[in-house]
């Protein structure tokens, strides 16, 4: 069973717990046809469009 050989440092355990290494929020563009904002490269929930094509019909 694998058991670590020496402590690890309270500054290398808190470096491995911070939050700095996390990814920040997925880039968000507006929909050319109804301007609202949705994640790049998916169909708008606004409006169902994608590359100025009707993908889905939104009620």
């Amino acid at each position: 069973m694998a058991v670590p050989k020496k402590k690890v440092s309270s500054a290398r355990r808190d470096k491995r717990r911070s939050n700095v290494w996390k990814l920040e929020m997925p880039g968000m563009v507006k929909c050319p046809k109804c301007g609202e904002y949705n994640l790049a490269h998916r169909v708008c929930r606004a409006c169902g469009t994608y590359k100025g094509e009707q993908v889905i019909n939104v009620d």
